[in-house]
């Protein structure tokens, strides 16, 4: 069965810059990085397939293709956001870091259980750091009990609203 998350791997317009942000602005350590000139179908290509390694053994990764295109845009954080787990000290430190770096930084918003701050990365991407607030694991197990019917419901109101 699963055993968890290896990587997500993503579009980025330059690598270089892609790594300035995760791992000298994020501390995420460059893991890997390799070119592909081949497909596994025997396609032609190039493309440089990058890896940063996460505490845990998961990697975030990107894939800079300059020759197809993609739109690059400002992901709002309903689209696409990716969350990170830090401990609440750093939170407040990478809230600084961020502001003073001049990067795009939000924060620090209360979601009850966590606490979590936002920057944009160079992508248009929206990054979540999100750190546990006391009580979190008394909360989280009380959400597995009520998951299934908050989905239900979900979907119950969603047909009503288009009968």
């Amino acid at each position: 069965m699963l055993k968890g998350l290896h990587h997500n791997a993503y579009r980025c317009r330059d690598a270089e810059e892609t790594r300035r942000f995760y791992e000298d602005f994020l501390g995420l350590p460059l893991a890997n990085a390799f070119q592909i000139k081949e497909t596994k179908s025997g396609r032609q290509t190039n493309i440089l397939h990058v890896f940063f390694e996460m505490d845990d053994g998961s990697f975030l990764a990107f894939f800079e293709v300059p020759d197809h295109p993609f739109e690059f845009k400002k992901q709002h954080d309903f689209d696409l956001h990716i969350a990170l787990e830090v401990e609440p000290e750093d939170l407040h430190n990478m809230f600084e870091k961020g502001k003073a770096a001049g990067i795009e930084t939000r924060g620090i918003a209360d979601h009850g259980s966590i606490d979590s701050i936002y920057f944009r990365d160079p992508n248009g991407y929206v990054i979540e750091l999100t750190a546990k607030r006391p009580g979190y694991d008394e909360q989280a197990a009380a959400a597995v009990v009520t998951a299934r019917q908050a989905l239900d419901d979900w979907q119950k109101e969603k047909a009503n609203a288009n009968a």
